[in-house]
């Protein structure tokens, strides 16, 4: 099913913009850089059983290991977590190899809630411009919650629960004995195919990635504080509130802040095969970096006047960036543009992010 069948597009013209200033940019970010990893192709059959045996996950490099989600504020995380990708012209594939000496799962319906109990999570914007992306969460049940989001929450967000990632094989390997207190475990791998025959509906062109293409994906795993019943785990209850305790949200690239639905944080995946370089050339992650710290100084001068401005502050703005920032708005709605390198990058009010041909813009 395509991409328009869950929703109505909005109108592709806009009102026309009043005013645009010249801007050389720069504001001192406090955005976290996002992580970067090469995806090597995968010439054999992978089993999607959770064991990573095959010579391809062999080939297949670890991403660091997991930190906090907001990064260097908090202490690094209390167990290991860390992934790898691989890719062929049918699916995309994830393997997570997660730490965790006392394994508990009991949600075993579908699109059930995941996260209140522990579990891993997988974000993938094939596009990058922080629209329309996908999550799914996944227990060491191997019980799946998947949905498709239309645009961050931040941003007026309506999530469809009703997708599904169909044709999604995923396989689990315990390394010990789920919800049992009476034992101390190793940990638990999960190993998931996703097809891109889905994932390409919010792809740009609609179509599969091609070698030296690059997606915004970012993983998180949700730990919670748990004590053994005699039967099974409950989560430890904070005796000062009688609330259980926050979980632990450890991610492959930090948010900055307790907030997965932040695209712009999310790591840049470039897909690769034998002819790439493996320092495969990451388009636009300077420029797109840019315009997100353009949005987010109006969205908080958005929020103190009621309007934006065609005269942000950029007090912060970085020595090195060499170019201009066009921006146009109206008390509403604004957009930002850079040229860089041929290519023209924007950002709008709602946070998307997108490019397109310098050539095409002097038309």
């Amino acid at each position: 099913m395509q991409l328009q069948k869950h929703m109505t597009r909005l109108s592709s013209s806009y009102i026309i913009l009043l005013l645009c200033i010249m801007i050389p940019y720069g504001v001192k970010s406090q955005i976290p850089t996002p992580q970067q990893y090469v995806c090597s192709s995968s010439i054999g059959e992978l089993k999607i059983d959770g064991i990573l045996t095959e010579e391809e996950w062999g080939h297949a490099e670890w991403t660091n290991d997991f930190v906090d989600i907001e990064g260097d504020k908090k202490p690094k995380p209390t167990y290991r977590t860390r992934a790898k990708m691989l890719w062929d012209d049918q699916y995309f594939y994830v393997a997570a190899e997660i730490e965790e000496p006392h394994l508990w799962a009991t949600y075993d319906q579908r699109d059930a809630v995941i996260y209140h109990e522990n579990d891993f999570e997988v974000f993938i914007d094939p596009d990058g411009d922080t629209h329309q992306y996908y999550e799914l969460e996944i227990n060491a049940l191997g019980t799946v919650w998947d949905l498709l989001l239309i645009k961050p929450y931040r941003d007026g967000a309506p999530a469809i629960d009703a997708w599904d990632i169909a044709g999604l094989k995923k396989g689990i390997k315990l390394n010990g004995t789920l919800n049992n207190p009476s034992d101390s475990d190793a940990g638990w791998t999960v190993e998931l195919a996703m097809p891109w025959s889905i994932l390409n509906e919010a792809a740009p062109n609609g179509k599969n990635p091609e070698a030296g293409d690059t997606w915004r994906i970012n993983f998180s795993r949700v730990n919670w504080q748990t004590e053994g019943t005699g039967t099974g785990y409950k989560k430890k209850i904070n005796p000062e509130t009688n609330q259980p305790y926050p979980e632990f949200n450890w991610v492959w690239s930090p948010q900055g802040v307790i907030a997965m639905h932040q695209p712009e944080t999310w790591g840049y995946v470039t897909f690769a095969n034998s002819s790439t370089k493996d320092a495969a050339e990451l388009l636009g992650i300077q420029e797109q970096y840019v315009l997100r710290e353009v949005y987010h100084l109006q969205r908080a001068y958005f929020k103190d006047n009621q309007a934006y401005t065609s005269h942000p502050d950029l007090s912060e703005v970085k020595k090195d960036w060499k170019g201009d920032i066009m921006i146009y708005c109206t008390p509403s709605m604004f957009e930002a543009i850079i040229a860089s390198n041929g290519m023209t990058w924007h950002i709008n009010h709602e946070g998307r992010v997108w490019k397109t041909s310098s050539q095409t813009n002097n038309q």
